[in-house]
Order: structure tokens, then C-alpha cells, then sequence
């Protein structure tokens, strides 16, 4: 399975059952997405943790209203299988701008507004509202 799909699956299932926190294995494409989330107020925080025999660790701190997670949805858009590249132009508001998208751009991960503002195009992760 890829490991950015089982990441954002871990969250969903985790604020399903009003975990706290989830623990990920580490990698910097899922921190990049983890602190996109963390500074759209969608999750608390991320940290590194974790080191030696069992690796790095990526500990998400979840964020509920009330016991209403924060993220009510998360959809998976370029899989593995079949990347997903749009020029700036074509990239659209999710959601009707109650969500955003995270973008691989030649300049690094940034939401979809960010990407569209510096006319950059790239290959579209996720969409999350």
C-alpha cells in the first residue's frame, strides 16, 4: 500500500474513534503534509519522534470541536497507480473553498491556493475539508 495513503487513513480512522493521537512511520513527504495540516488548523501538531532499532516515528495530534474531528474528510487523488499533474489554471477550489489540496510542486508541498498564487503546477496529492 503506499505509505501517504496508509498515513491519511490512519488519521480518518483515528478521528473515527476520537483518538487523541496516531503514530505514522516517518518520512519527510508525510511531515511536509502533516505540517500543511498543523498550519491550516486541521491537526493540533506533528512531531518527530522515535529513533534507533524501531525508527522514526510521526506523531500527529489530532484536533476535535466538541468530539467533532477537525477533518471531515480526506480524499487520496494522485495514487501510485496514476499520477495526477494539473497546470496552476486548472486547479480548483474544494469543496467550495471549505477545503483545500496539497500540491507537489517543483518548489515543494503547498496547498492549492499557495500553488495557484505563484502560478505553479504539480501533482495533485490530496484534497482534505
Amino acid at each position: 500500500m503506499d505509505p501517504t495513503t496508509n498515513m491519511l487513513n490512519s488519521i480518518k480512522n483515528a478521528q473515527a474513534v476520537l483518538l487523541p493521537q496516531v503514530e505514522v512511520d516517518f518520512s519527510n513527504l508525510k511531515y511536509e503534509i502533516a505540517k500543511i495540516l498543523a498550519r491550516k488548523g486541521f491537526i493540533d501538531k506533528a512531531v518527530k519522534a522515535g529513533k534507533g532499532a524501531a525508527g522514526k516515528t510521526l506523531e500527529i495530534v489530532l484536533k476535535y470541536d466538541n468530539k467533532v474531528p477537525a477533518i471531515s474528510g480526506i480524499k487520496r487523488v494522485s495514487k501510485p497507480g496514476q499520477r495526477i499533474y494539473l497546470p496552476a489554471q486548472k486547479i480548483k477550489s474544494v469543496r467550495g473553498g471549505y477545503g483545500f489540496s496539497i500540491i507537489s510542486t517543483s518548489k515543494g508541498l503547498m496547498t492549492g491556493s499557495e500553488a495557484k498564487k505563484q502560478n505553479l503546477g504539480g501533482e495533485i496529492i490530496c484534497e482534505i475539508w
